[in-house]
């Protein structure tokens, strides 16, 4: 019964989420290069362009896409054009624009992922598409086929031509035609015998190798291509297993949140671009894992991760106990409270441990709502 709540709430929040993209507003990630997120309210009027980290703070406020600066603008226009003019290849274009001293919209250099980011982005030509990937029911995120996006043209000013942006996705199939397994392993062995070892860096830089993220999407992970081509990597993966295990447990945690939270009363919601917990449209919370690591004197100690960016309100760390396969306990604590904390231990002094709980009660305590006047607040 849990699981089928579980699965319906989902499904709830989603048509949710689907009915106001058709609608034309955004639902979370960043706007992308060249492009702005408009804070306005339920009638339409503007509240102000919202900057990096910053979200509406009422429920009924609603965000849309808007055109950025004139200089961000001319570099799109430009990526286009000459992408399509003198085919060269992502990669060689993310270097022109390191030369061009242009950082993205990330504040840093070009790669070739952004470079193809920007080219399949129909923003740019006034489109808005939502739900190309999607991680559910504790499964992995999953590129969706193009029948389950969710698509709404003319929701914002263009950018490019859509002749353009067409000529753009015919010269990418051209050069970047699907490759088969056997030939992204092939490509794989080559650069292993020119290079000698392997490295998500030295396979994005490749020229001959297809991005590290698209062996990712092939084949699970990097380690399974590894294996395929018969590589051994020196450095010790087995962390990948386990990392993979507390993910699925921390994802089920959410939703599992998520749900109590909705049968309190609250609202509450898993932002997965930006992965905050937002209760009440009022307080965003980041829940992340601490892997127990004992010292060489056999202390435990966690490591925090507390400095996530976007500084949430509230920050969760799940401390796990040795050997990573039970729950310890909950760091439950204000996130400027315990920004630049990096390393936790059993004991930690009284302003920090009076932080820890046995459960996630203090956080369903703060989504609760109390009637006032008839009405819950």
């Amino acid at each position: 019964m849990a699981a089928e709540q579980s699965r319906m709430l989902s499904q709830k929040v989603f048509i949710g989420q689907a009915r106001l993209i058709r609608l034309g507003f955004r639902q979370g990630g960043k706007a992308g290069f060249g492009l702005r997120r408009l804070l306005v309210d339920q009638h339409g009027r503007s509240k102000g362009i919202l900057s990096s980290y910053e979200y509406k703070s009422q429920q009924a406020d609603r965000i849309v896409l808007v055109l950025g600066p004139p200089d961000e603008i001319a570099t799109v226009k430009w990526i286009f054009s000459h992408f399509v003019r003198t085919r060269k290849t992502e990669l060689e274009m993310a270097r022109l624009l390191k030369k061009r001293g242009v950082l993205s919209d990330l504040g840093r250099p070009w790669t070739r992922e952004s470079v193809h980011s920007v080219l399949t982005n129909e923003n740019y030509i006034g489109n808005s598409v939502w739900n190309k990937h999607s991680a559910r029911l504790r499964s992995h995120q999953v590129r969706n086929p193009p029948e389950q996006w969710v698509r709404v043209e003319n929701v914002l000013e263009p950018i490019v031509d859509s002749k353009l942006f067409d000529r753009a996705q015919i010269v990418l199939k051209t050069i970047y035609r699907h490759m088969t397994n056997d030939e992204m392993l092939a490509a794989l062995r080559a650069l292993l015998a020119r290079r000698g070892a392997l490295s998500l860096a030295m396979i994005d830089v490749d020229p001959g190798c297809p991005p590290a993220q698209r062996y990712q999407w092939r084949f699970g992970t990097i380690v399974k291509a590894y294996e395929l081509i018969g590589y051994e990597p020196s450095k010790n993966y087995r962390f990948i297993g386990v990392n993979r295990r507390l993910e699925s447990m921390r994802l089920q945690i959410i939703r599992d949140l998520v749900g109590v939270i909705d049968r309190q009363g609250g609202v509450a919601a898993h932002d997965m671009a930006m992965d905050l917990l937002r209760i009440n449209e009022e307080i965003t919370v980041a829940i992340t894992m601490g892997r127990c690591r004992v010292s060489g004197f056999g202390y435990p100690r966690w490591f925090s991760k507390a400095d996530k960016r976007p500084l949430p309100d509230i920050f969760v760390l799940i401390r796990m106990n040795p050997g990573d396969l039970t729950i310890r306990d909950y760091l439950i604590a204000p996130a400027h409270e315990i920004a630049g904390k990096s390393e936790l231990h059993a004991i930690n002094g009284i302003p920090l441990d009076s932080y820890i709980f046995p459960t996630l009660d203090p956080i369903i305590r703060l989504a609760e709502r109390e009637p006032v006047g008839g009405v819950a607040w």
